[in-house]
């Protein structure tokens, strides 16, 4: 199998890992090595969703020894199998990295032999990067449960960021899909991580002080930082019974006692037929979308998680998002005097963020602030204007002051306005079902010119504006033989696959029948905090 075949399949597999983000680093160029890496940097391009895919995501390897129920690389799959070599990632970074096709490196594995051996292999990989070829990008690592902690140790000083997928929400929900793996598996190195990165701040904040000693010897080479990013995790949402309340208070305790920099939150996809599986294919994506406003309420807006749900409601309402529903359900608080209140209260206002409160703050300092004001600052003015007075003038008049009346405001779709691509409501060309006759008899003329211009188009050949597409396919294929020809000494992995013995289709059971009484809130967190949350 060649470099092409095995980047096509370990690219995919790589995909349903979300925990992406900025490199949240800064580190300068140097002379004699290649890259540098910003705290803002990672952000060429996005998928269609929001996230970042500037960096190269893709696993080691998707040979794998467990068999998580959920897992698209599970033992028990039917999938090719393929691995890289450490000399063949690091090549094809380096290959993408010069071209401009990348800006840094994700890496993760599944698990071949054993988590120390994967782990090795990852280490070596940027062990070629790091030291051979003086890559001083963003690179971010995961890292295996069950590793041995002198190898975290090592693969936190060569990483900018690592990450232990917490994988499910609950104890008993890891027990039910994933059988091989443990708690203390995943907790462990969560812990040595948090403890290594304060012990290592700790270190350079000693060495940072001056001094009136200085030693005639020259002192040795400072060491590399330990995951100067931090580290993040991710959980499965919709493949177990858990409720948003048991995952937001699990996010919230793995903030404070952990140290986080981010908890992620995936969709549950249906890649893989099992019956400890839910029923439903359904994507959850718009709870996925609510558990992310609820945690950037947590981190940015200082909201605290029993503010914005609580047990007798455990599920986030669908229809408005968390913030507005906060103070729709608490308008005591409201309206707020734009030109005076405080920067705690202009955060708690729908359609105000962190950056639109500060300018607030700054700008009323030298004039009164009117709605001219507040939509040159940025400000949501249609969703804040319920919440707020301007110099004592309410600006949501003709809407009561109610919560039916402003949950039916801010629940409703946006308007497109009369010009401009939403407008149109529907994409140019796209016929329904329900359209006339008229429209069906225009939509058939425009596939008819596009059809003839297509083949005038053909008959020239090849235009102008092709160039550049068929340059950057060239380019890739260049940046891989380039790759090819670095690794032709060394010794590929046998490409693996695995089979199962053919059964009769089973009916799925219902999502009632799995664990009914998952243990979000009294498994996972009584492991990560001695405080008992509920009597």
């Amino acid at each position: 199998m060649n470099i092409v075949e095995k980047l096509e399949i370990l690219a995919d597999a790589a995909k349903y890992d979300v925990a992406c983000t900025s490199s949240g680093v800064d580190r300068g160029a140097r002379r004699g090595q290649l890259g540098n890496a910003m705290a803002a940097g990672c952000c060429h391009s996005f998928t269609p969703d929001g996230r970042c895919i500037s960096l190269l995501k893709v696993l080691m390897t998707n040979v794998c020894i467990y068999d998580c129920a959920y897992c698209v690389n599970r033992a028990n799959n039917e999938v090719a199998r393929t691995a890289f070599t450490p000399r063949e990632l690091a090549d094809l970074t380096i290959s993408f990295y010069r071209r401009n096709y990348i800006e840094g490196l994700f890496v993760s594995s599944g698990v071949i032999k054993g988590p120390d051996y994967t782990t090795e292999l990852m280490i070596e990989t940027l062990r070629i990067l790091r030291d051979e070829y003086g890559f001083r990008g963003y690179i971010h690592a995961k890292a295996v449960p069950g590793t041995s902690p002198e190898l975290i140790d090592r693969l936190g000083h060569l990483a900018d960021r690592m990450s232990v997928n917490l994988e499910l929400p609950s104890q008993k929900s890891l027990a039910l899909l994933c059988p091989q793996k443990r708690k203390q598996q995943l907790l462990a190195p969560m812990r040595q991580i948090r403890d290594s990165m304060a012990e290592d701040a700790d270190t350079r904040a000693l060495m940072r002080k001056s001094t009136t000693y200085y030693s005639q010897n020259r002192p040795a080479k400072r060491k590399r930082a330990f995951a100067p990013a931090g580290q993040s995790t991710q959980m499965i949402v919709g493949a177990t019974p858990e409720n948003d309340f048991q995952i937001l208070n699990l996010s919230a305790a793995l903030y404070r006692t952990l140290s986080l920099k981010r908890v992620f939150f995936s969709a549950y996809l249906p890649v893989t037929s099992d019956e400890r599986l839910p029923a439903s294919g359904a994507v959850e994506l718009d709870r996925e979308h609510r558990l992310y406003q609820a945690d950037w309420l947590m981190r940015f807006y200082k909201f605290d998680v029993s503010e914005i749900i609580d047990e007798d409601n455990p599920f986030l309402d669908p229809q408005l998002d968390p913030k507005a529903n906060w103070a729709v359900n608490h308008l005591e608080h409201f309206p707020v005097e734009v030109n005076t209140a405080p920067l705690e209260m202009l955060l708690r206002v729908p359609g105000i963020g962190p950056r639109g409160a500060r300018l607030i703050v700054k700008a009323r300092r030298t004039c009164c602030l009117h709605e001219p004001e507040l939509r040159k600052l940025g400000i949501a003015y249609k969703r804040a204007r319920f919440f707020i007075t301007c110099n004592g003038k309410y600006a949501g008049t003709g809407t009561p002051f109610a919560p039916g009346a402003l949950r039916a405001q801010l629940a409703a779709p946006i308007d497109g306005g009369k010009h401009g691509r939403r407008a149109a409501k529907q994409c140019q060309g796209q016929l329904s079902l329900f359209d006339p006759l008229e429209g069906q008899n225009q939509h058939r003329k425009r596939i008819e010119e596009a059809q003839a211009r297509d083949a005038l188009h053909n008959s020239q050949g090849t235009s102008a504006h092709d160039a550049p597409t068929n340059s950057a396919r060239a380019g890739v294929d260049d940046a891989l033989r380039t790759s090819c020809k670095a690794s032709t000494g060394s010794t590929p992995m046998t490409a693996q696959k695995t089979s199962i013995s053919s059964s009769s289709p089973r009916s799925l059971p219902e999502k009632s029948t799995l664990a009914s009484h998952a243990d979000g809130l009294f498994g996972w967190q009584h492991a990560i905090d001695k405080q008992k949350v509920c009597a």
